[in-house]
């Protein structure tokens, strides 16, 4: 794309930042920067859409007693199992196996305490819900 072709749409997803594209002028590679594409705002904010209704279904999980509170953490700070198994050194299986509230209940300190600095909560704060209802 040439640099003058890159979009300027003032995207509020970019929250008044810009971002870095880069573009050609004469042949050559240029960084240049963008307020945002309309496209690329649309993506977001239907990407952002869908990462809420999965916080939300999984908090309804939780207060259910289906899944322990680590299950509706993960998807309130954007983790995938993947993601939480590298940030807290644990295994997948062993994550998934966290998410059934009996198993959850029993966890060592050392253990939970992985996942608290993970989510950068407190040990206590990670074994119930919020009280708010913000996902």
């Amino acid at each position: 794309m040439k640099i003058d072709d890159i979009p300027q749409d003032n995207s509020k997803t970019y929250h008044g930042h810009q971002k870095i594209i880069y573009g050609t002028r004469n042949g050559q590679y240029q960084a240049a920067t963008s307020t945002g594409w309309q496209d690329e705002a649309y993506a977001t904010e239907q990407a952002v859409a869908d990462l809420d209704e999965q916080t939300t279904a999984a908090r309804r999980e939780v207060e259910q007693g289906q899944r322990s509170p680590l299950y509706y953490y993960m998807f309130r700070y954007r983790h995938d199992e993947t993601s939480l198994a590298q940030s807290t050194g644990l295994w997948r299986w062993q994550i998934r196996r966290h998410f059934r509230p009996e198993v959850f209940a029993k966890l060592n300190p050392a253990t939970l305490a992985k996942y608290a600095q993970a989510f950068q909560l407190s040990p206590e704060a990670l074994r119930r819900l919020p009280d708010d209802q913000a996902t």
